[in-house]
């Protein structure tokens, strides 16, 4: 009954690492926290139009490296670099005074990025654009670039209907309990006339485990013949065997 899991904190550890890579115990905890949630939403706020999908922060005794992952570098950087120095130095202000890196990973298919698909969404019924349209259209262009699956859902007052709604689509697998999938997961909020409405976005990308292939079948579970042999009790493994009894005896 409404117990959720957010998807990216699911997989920590499995194939997902964490935004956060820094250690600190007691109040230098707290106030790095807090460090993390200013910096994160300076950089929400001012690169709004940059495509930002994901923001990384490492720390290491007195500096801080921030991480940006966008699909437009161009913009984040500016003219001869003039925007990563105002960046570097507003971000300075907030940690303190620290020695700040900014670092810039291009995405090269945005159309693929979870963040980013969910933020085009948010855009377009912003811009009073049908969620229907937006969603199929959104579907079609992940399915397009070679997605294996992508599952979306708007929540909210839709098309300005005064009971709050959701509507989803898939298209493609989506299996969000198989950690092995490499899963995205990404969340945007379209604030129309009408209210906020909430977008949640799961992109299933292509696994390449430089072979080329997928795994097959139930064998994602692990291989099953050493468990008992065949169905006639001949061989296999410490549980099977021949069950019948000896003549000899």
């Amino acid at each position: 009954m409404g117990q959720k899991v957010n998807p990216i904190a699911f997989r920590l550890a499995v194939n997902k690492d964490w935004r956060s890579k820094w250690y600190a115990s007691g109040k230098d905890y707290t106030n790095k926290l807090h460090e993390d949630l200013a910096i994160r939403g300076y950089l929400k706020n001012k690169l709004v139009n940059a495509g930002l999908a994901r923001v990384v922060i490492e720390r290491a005794w007195n500096s801080v490296r921030v991480t940006l992952h966008t699909s437009r570098p161009g913009l984040i950087i500016g003219r001869q670099g003039k925007e990563i120095e105002v960046m570097t130095k507003d971000i300075t202000s907030l940690c303190k005074g620290a020695q700040v890196k900014i670092d810039i990973i291009e995405i090269r298919k945005p159309e693929l990025d979870a963040q980013l698909v969910a933020e085009q969404i948010a855009v377009q019924l912003e811009r009073r654009i049908s969620f229907r349209r937006a969603m199929k259209r959104a579907l079609q262009t992940a399915m397009e670039f070679g997605a294996e699956g992508i599952r979306l859902r708007c929540a909210g007052r839709l098309g300005g209907a005064d009971i709050a709604r959701a509507e989803g689509y898939r298209e493609g697998k989506v299996p969000l309990q198989t950690l092995r999938v490499p899963l995205d997961y990404g969340f945007a909020e379209a604030r129309t006339l009408y209210g906020i409405i909430g977008i949640k976005c799961w992109v299933n990308k292509k696994e390449d485990d430089g072979t080329g292939k997928q795994p097959q079948g139930r064998n994602d579970r692990g291989d099953r013949g050493d468990r008992g042999g065949d169905r006639r009790g001949n061989g296999g493994g410490d549980r099977g065997g021949d069950r019948r009894p000896n003549p000899r005896n």
